[in-house]
C-alpha cells in the first residue's frame, strides 16, 4: 500500500505553504489534512486518528512530543465604532467596565477573564463574533481566529497583557516516523539539500518559520511545557482590514 500521511489543524493556522512544500519533495506520499478544534486535536494525535497536529499548547507531553512554532498576537474584536476602536492598544484593565465574552472553545489560558461576564457563555468563537456584531459584549482571542471570522463590520486591537496562544507542530511520541521527521524539516524551514538528516529532528523550537498568514513569530526556548516563554514587543497586528487606522493610545474615553 501506498505511504499516505495525515495531518490535523486547528482553527486559525494556515498550513497551506508547508503542505505546498510537502507536495513539490514528497509527491509520492499524499497529505490530507484533517480539520480539528483545539479541544479534539490532541484526542486525535492520541488514537492514531492522524499522524501529527498543527496545534495549540499546551498537549499532553507524556505521550506526545512537540515542536513550538509560533505564538500569536492577543487581540480584542470588537464593533468598528466602539471606543476601543480609537486606540492602537488596550490593556485588560481598560475592558473592565464592558462585557466580554468567553466562549466554550476559548483557547487562552485565564486566571481570570477580563471584563463583566456575560449572563450565559456562547458555544463557540464563531457564535460569540456573531454577539460581538450584535453589540452584546467584546471578544478576547489570538489574533489568527479574529481574523479568520473577519467581518466589515467589526475590527480588533492588541491586548498588551492578555495571555498569548502558543502553536506548535505536535506527533505521539512513540511515533516520530521519516514522514514525521520529513514534515520537521519543513516546518523548521530546512531546505531540500539540508545536510541536518532526519534523525537530528527532535522536540526543539522552530529557528526558520514560513509564512503562516501573519502571525506574530518568535522563538521558544527549548522544550516547554506547552507555555510561552517570553512576551512579545510587536504591539500591532500587521495588516488586514482590522489593523490599528489612528494614530493615538491610551485608555479610551466611554462614550456618554
Amino acid at each position: 500500500m501506498s505511504p499516505s500521511f495525515r495531518l490535523a489543524y486547528v482553527p486559525g493556522v494556515t498550513p497551506n505553504k508547508w503542505v505546498r512544500i510537502w507536495s513539490e519533495r514528497l509527491p509520492e506520499v499524499p497529505l490530507t489534512l484533517v480539520a480539528a478544534s483545539a479541544a479534539e486535536a490532541s484526542g486525535l494525535l492520541r488514537d492514531g486518528g492522524v499522524d501529527a497536529g498543527l496545534v495549540r499548547l499546551p498537549v499532553d507531553r507524556t505521550v506526545l512530543s512537540a515542536i513550538p512554532l509560533y505564538t500569536e498576537t492577543t487581540v480584542v474584536v470588537v464593533p468598528k465604532d466602539h471606543v476601543v476602536a480609537a486606540v492602537d492598544e488596550v490593556s485588560v484593565e481598560d475592558l473592565a467596565d464592558d462585557i466580554v465574552l468567553h466562549p466554550l472553545d476559548d483557547v487562552l489560558d485565564w486566571e481570570r477573564p477580563p471584563g463583566r461576564p456575560a449572563n450565559e457563555r456562547p458555544a463557540t468563537t464563531a457564535d460569540a463574533v456573531e454577539l460581538v456584531a450584535a453589540g452584546v459584549g467584546l471578544l478576547v482571542v489570538p489574533q489568527s481566529l479574529a481574523r479568520s471570522h473577519h467581518r466589515k463590520d467589526l475590527t480588533y486591537r492588541p491586548v498588551t497583557d492578555a495571555p498569548e496562544s502558543q502553536v506548535a507542530l505536535s506527533w505521539p511520541e512513540d511515533a516520530t516516523t521519516d514522514l514525521v521527521e520529513d514534515l520537521i524539516g519543513i516546518v523548521r524551514g530546512r531546505t531540500v539539500n539540508s545536510t541536518r538528516g532526519r534523525k537530528q529532528a527532535s522536540a526543539q523550537p522552530a529557528r526558520d518559520r514560513p509564512d503562516t498568514g501573519g502571525a506574530r513569530r518568535k522563538p521558544a526556548a527549548g522544550k516547554t511545557a506547552g507555555k510561552s516563554t517570553g512576551r512579545s514587543t510587536g504591539k500591532s497586528p500587521r495588516g488586514g482590514s482590522g489593523g490599528p487606522k489612528g494614530s493615538k493610545r491610551g485608555r479610551p474615553r466611554r462614550r456618554s
